[in-house]
């Protein structure tokens, strides 16, 4: 595929908001984990998640009532990071508004305000101020983000788990490359609620400490919440690149609901059309940010797919001990990640962990490195067997 520019990026995590918060705890090694403090009506569930401080007291402004919940609170929050809002309007007023495309991921959208009406009903329907809310559909995030940059092409909401906002990269090359826009926007956003701690901790999947990726005693993952957003251009102009999207792959191995497939055989496919598409060789890849939940399946599994596939020189990891994972956000928050590898040439580890699992073949590392590398991969692997591989490469 012809590569296509990154002209605005940017991420807001537990970590902070903004690439310089996302950078700075990276390089300091400083998780963004905390205890669970987040009641849902049964009580503080007694695990750790990566929690986006203020959201509580960080209400729309009052013109956007309407959408009222965390999840657009903090894809608000997100999108006024880094001059990401200004980028996505003067896109608008380069290519025209019908021309820029907007392709959100997302796990549970603003399911957490549909949680809170159900108790509420009268006579079988919803309050009528939550009826007047327009967030209890998946869809809700792309048309906030539409409403709050002024884009008017073509609008899709992806929603496969956590490949989500992986995915969302490979939909939005489609749209250029087909010539239906000129620009797209990119992003995810999910937000901690009670389907997603409670869910998670009925599949047995809930780690009561900090999680641990690819450690030997790991017992399962932290949740986090996380927005993120890209703006992808066919031609730029001048040199206003931050990184390349210059491959992606896709598979759906449906071997499970929720378990991934025991010999790793949808996530090889992803990663060598990913490569394909790039038109590069295993070893051409200098950082890979691994999916690396900290669940036992899901890392035995991805671990034997790389070392398989890569060379030990690789240097991969997980950065999900600093942010939890982020569902339907993980896929943007960690390509954002792997944009910064290639820009900083700071290389992250894999935190908390401190004996890798025997699965794991030296691809996998616990230290971070600095070393400047011109192509960095991310993988986001979801339920049901959806996933999906990016590769960036250095401006």
């Amino acid at each position: 595929m012809a590569p296509l520019a990154i002209t605005a990026l940017t991420a807001t995590t537990a970590l902070g908001e903004g690439l310089a918060a996302q950078r700075d705890a990276l390089c300091a090694r400083r998780s963004g984990l905390r205890r669970n403090d987040l009641d849902f009506g049964h009580g503080p569930l007694d695990c750790w998640i990566g929690r986006v401080a203020g959201l509580e007291e960080s209400p729309l402004p009052g013109a956007l009532a309407a959408w009222e919940s965390r999840n657009h609170r903090l894809a608000w929050r997100a999108l006024h990071q880094d001059g990401f809002a200004e980028a996505a309007a003067a896109a608008v007023a380069r290519h025209g508004a019908r021309r820029v495309a907007v392709v959100m991921g997302t796990s549970t959208s603003s399911i957490g305000e549909t949680e809170l009406a159900y108790p509420r009903l009268e006579d079988g329907h919803f309050p009528a101020a939550q009826r007047a809310l327009r967030v209890h559909s998946l869809h809700a995030l792309g048309e906030f983000v539409q409403q709050l940059t002024g884009a008017r092409g073509p609008c899709m909401t992806v929603a496969t788990a956590c490949s989500s906002s992986a995915k969302v990269f490979a939909h939005a090359a489609r749209l250029l490359q087909a010539g239906l826009a000129d620009a797209v926007i990119v992003g995810g956003v999910d937000t901690l609620c009670g389907s997603v701690i409670y869910g998670f901790n009925a599949l047995q999947l809930v780690s009561r400490q900090p999680c641990r990726p690819f450690d030997a005693a790991r017992d399962g993952l932290s949740l986090g919440e996380a927005g993120g957003f890209a703006l992808l251009e066919r031609e730029p102009e001048g040199a206003r690149a931050l990184a390349w999207l210059c491959g992606y792959g896709e598979s759906s191995d449906a071997h499970h609901m929720s378990a991934p497939h025991p010999e790793g055989l949808g996530a090889r496919l992803a990663i060598r059309d990913a490569l394909a598409r790039a038109g590069l060789s295993a070893d051409r890849i200098g950082y890979l940010n691994l999916h690396g939940t900290a669940t036992p399946a899901n890392d035995r599994v991805e671990a034997r797919a790389v070392a398989a596939l890569f060379p030990d020189s690789l240097h991969a990891s997980s950065t999900k001990g600093w942010t939890g994972h982020t569902l339907g956000a993980a896929g943007i928050v960690e390509s954002v990640f792997a944009v910064l590898a290639l820009r900083e040439g700071e290389l992250p580890g894999t935190l908390n962990s401190t004996e890798l699992d025997p699965a794991c073949g030296p691809q996998v590392r616990l230290d971070n490195v600095r070393r400047q590398v011109d192509y960095a991969m991310n993988n986001a692997f979801g339920f049901g067997g959806n996933n999906c591989t990016l590769v960036f490469a250095r401006a």
